[in-house]
């Protein structure tokens, strides 16, 4: 039995994903020893970019071809803005970090290619385009938070990050999106192809930029 269509799709990017899921950057949130100017900066970017991910996933809701599908897929808009939202900002708090250092930081290379390709998938009204960033964003975090350690970081910044992406439901929704990009995907295969390799680099750069840019003017 051959590959499936994902598989093929994760093994034609496979340097850059492996780089990305063995990240310094997830050793060391896994092991509690992330400096937390470091993990300031990314959870800064990373809510930056947020909004535009909703937009991406509205498109997906609006495209998809199944009644059963835009139910999942607004199940998932509901927990982006509801338990991963109340989660960065409780994050926030605990770091320290207040909405002006936040809202001065301006967005790094990484964070600007992600708004730029989920508004760019998401204006292609092409399901199957929308899906493969989609999957990189989720798939990609499951590999990696799925290999933590048992005992989790102590700090609820770091163990919640981990938990938040490798949980019974999400795994549920990470195996959806393989299934309807496998079933959908082949006959998009070119763009499919190219949305998500430009997506799988990006997460690899928004890590590598992790300790670039973290939080000026962080202390506590």
């Amino acid at each position: 039995m051959g590959n499936t269509f994902t598989e093929t799709l994760r093994t034609e990017n496979e340097q850059a994903w492996l780089q990305a899921v063995q990240h310094r950057f997830v050793q060391e949130l896994f092991d509690g020893r992330l400096a937390e100017p470091v993990m300031a900066g990314y959870l800064t970017q990373d809510y930056r970019f947020l909004d535009s991910f909703l937009v991406l996933v509205g498109a997906g809701i609006a495209t998809a071809d199944s009644y059963e599908a835009r139910l999942r897929l607004a199940r998932f808009a509901g927990e982006i803005s509801g338990e991963e939202n109340t989660y960065f900002l409780r994050a926030f708090e605990a770091l320290g970090v207040s909405k002006p250092q936040r809202d001065a930081v301006p967005d790094t290379l990484a964070t600007a290619g992600f708004k730029s390709l989920f508004v760019a998938a998401a204006a292609t009204r092409d399901y199957a385009a929308i899906l493969a960033v989609l999957l990189v964003a989720e798939w990609l975090y499951l590999e990696w938070a799925s290999k933590a350690p048992e005992t989790l970081p102590g700090s609820f910044v770091h163990a919640e990050w981990i938990t938040l992406h490798d949980n019974p439901p999400f795994r549920d929704f990470v195996s959806f999106l393989r299934n309807e990009v496998d079933r959908i995907g082949p006959k998009r295969g070119d763009q499919v192809r190219d949305y998500f390799q430009q997506a799988v680099a990006l997460e690899l750069a928004f890590f590598d930029l992790s300790y670039q840019h973290p939080l000026p003017g962080w202390s506590r």
